[in-house]
């Protein structure tokens, strides 16, 4: 498996921006619909096949328990879904484009097939890809993975394709663009983060059994998390030097930037400088949460790496205060930065021995004021999570720590709850008892 990963890495890097964007290859071929996916002798049964590779149950646990299937589509027939399409002038939302590219699986219309219906909302092929040419085959145990993904079944157990797609709507991409008009008109706030939303109860609809390893590969959890990060900082600092997309009008995209840096009461007066920042009162900041979470997945790596990028994340910040030139210029020194680690993300065997060594770059950077920022802070209590519960699947924590670490995560998690309430203070005493409870 970490051979399989080290050459999507590798292949993902030589490619660049040259390569086909996952928007791109999820409607290369035909969507024949969630009807055909749907009957009982496919994913349709109501109990899982015993002489199956898959649990055979999928489209029922989509259909009934999966936000993609029964809230996206009905979020943009709600009241609020229709009245931010109107202030935006687009109309019903139903069938408004930049609404549907991430509310259901909306393929161009010569690729749908007859039985293919928009209102199931973010079906199997949105995630899957059109399955014009695998539909039958994927089915047949005779044929291997990788002739199914020759015939256009995306990658999703590769985190790195599995982060490009998600991200493309989980926080947007050239193909979809979650601007800062949309927010303006009160979509709410994006967080994502790809090893706890991969495994989310109501979205997960498979194991990692032996046989998923052998036809897929190992899983890690940690390093689906530390690929994430990477992944979505790129895309974030490819956005911002995008000039199609990184400008609105004489002002940068400000999706781009943290929305609580502004977003605050005018008479609060509680501002206080985040040193990996380098900024003063004022100033707009980008949202470097990813950055700073792919730091601290170096502290497992490569500790050197890791100071560079928050180096260069801090000289990120003071270039947007000199020029689009500066700022274009740094930032993409970072995301070649990025780029090259990658692969040695990839290959990491990450163990028990980095819990210590992620909790404690974690804590530090709590301790010395980064997690001022919301969005920082609640990325960090997912990371925190994710590799607590990475470790826990891999039975390397005893009983009795793993149950302790969890009530420690499920109180660090209170202290995200609500981005109008957070109080830095009483996240960094929940990270501290956290990181005291791992020993």
């Amino acid at each position: 498996m970490r051979t399989q990963l080290i050459a999507w890495t590798l292949g993902w890097m030589v490619a660049g921006t040259a390569a086909a964007s996952p928007v791109a290859t999820i409607n290369e071929h035909t969507h024949m619909g969630v009807a055909t996916c749907a009957s009982s002798t496919c994913h349709g049964s109501t109990q899982q096949f015993k002489e199956s590779n898959v649990w055979q149950n999928e489209f029922a646990r989509w259909q009934e328990y999966d936000p993609h299937a029964n809230k996206a589509l009905q979020a943009l027939q709600s009241a609020e879904g229709q009245a931010i399409s109107r202030k935006l002038g687009l109309g019903d939302a139903t069938k408004a484009k930049v609404c549907l590219d991430c509310h259901a699986d909306n393929p161009p219309s010569d690729k749908r097939g007859e039985r293919f219906q928009p209102s199931d909302g973010v079906g199997c092929e949105a995630c899957h890809g059109g399955s014009e040419l695998w539909l039958t085959s994927h089915a047949d145990k005779g044929v291997a993975h990788a002739d199914n993904l020759a015939r256009g079944l995306y990658p999703t157990e590769d985190p790195i394709k599995r982060a490009e797609l998600c991200l493309s709507c989980h926080m947007g991409t050239a193909d979809r663009m979650i601007t800062h008009r949309i927010m303006g008109a009160g979509h709410p706030r994006l967080s994502f983060e790809l090893d706890t939303f991969t495994w989310l109860p109501e979205v997960t609809h498979y194991e990692i059994d032996e046989d998923y390893v052998r036809r897929k590969g190992e899983f890690n959890g940690v390093r689906d998390w530390g690929i994430g990060q990477g992944i979505a900082a790129a895309n974030l600092l490819e956005t911002l030097v995008d000039p199609r997309h990184g400008w609105d009008g004489i002002f940068p995209e400000l999706v781009l930037f943290d929305c609580l840096a502004c977003h605050k009461r005018m008479d609060s007066g509680k501002w206080a400088p985040r040193p990996g920042t380098g900024l003063g009162p004022g100033i707009v900041r980008l949202n470097d949460a990813n950055l700073v979470m792919f730091r601290h997945v170096l502290a497992a790596v490569d500790k050197g790496a890791a100071a560079r990028i928050g180096e260069k994340t801090r000289a990120l910040h003071r270039a947007t205060t000199q020029s689009r030139d500066a700022t274009a210029s740094a930032a993409r020194g970072l995301v070649s930065d990025i780029r090259t680690l990658l692969p040695k993300v990839a290959a990491n065997d990450f163990g028990p021995e980095d819990l210590g060594p992620i909790l404690d770059s974690l804590l530090a950077d709590a301790e010395r004021g980064e997690f001022r920022d919301f969005a920082g802070a609640e990325q960090a209590a997912m990371a925190a999570s994710s590799v607590v519960v990475a470790f826990e699947t891999m039975n390397a924590l005893e009983a009795g720590k793993a149950d302790m670490l969890r009530a420690r995560i499920d109180a660090l998690y209170t202290k995200v709850e609500d981005e109008n309430r957070f109080d830095m203070g009483s996240f960094v005493a929940a990270l501290r008892d956290l990181r005291r409870a791992a020993g």
